[in-house]
């Protein structure tokens, strides 16, 4: 795949993201997606990616801004870096009681491309500064 094919599949994915059209999302992924939870485990295939973003949907109302999208010279590899704004709406398991606070921090993934569709996605944020802000209020 090109640089510039990359670029277009990541930038879908992300708008997906931001719509809140998790079926477009999933249409991004191959069917064994290898997907690394930021400070968490790895799981693999769109059913289980599928009911990730059911569980953060519950959670969680968020949107990305400020995005920068990288790919390598092949073409398989890429990065987005962004800003993500949101507010916790339910409490997750293990975090903070959650009330609707509003946060903002930056944040990434890493994906890796296979036969013209994301083969592993990789999330990185810095898990201490959410959680400084949800407790702040």
């Amino acid at each position: 795949m090109s640089r510039v094919e990359t670029t277009a599949l990541i930038s879908r994915y992300l708008d997906a993201f931001n719509a809140k059209d998790f079926d477009a999302m999933l249409a991004c992924l191959s069917d064994d997606v290898i997907h690394d939870i930021n400070q968490g485990g790895r799981e693999i295939g769109k059913e289980k990616f599928r009911w990730f973003n059911a569980s953060m949907a519950r959670h969680y109302d968020e949107e990305l801004g400020d995005i920068a999208i990288m790919v390598d010279e092949s073409g398989n590899r890429a990065a987005a870096e962004f800003t993500v704004r949101g507010s916790y709406l339910a409490t997750a398991e293990g975090l903070p009681e959650a009330n609707g606070q509003r946060y903002s921090l930056p944040a990434g993934i890493f994906f890796e491309i296979d036969d013209k569709l994301i083969s592993r996605v990789s999330t990185s944020y810095n898990l201490n500064d959410w959680t400084k802000q949800v407790k702040a209020g």
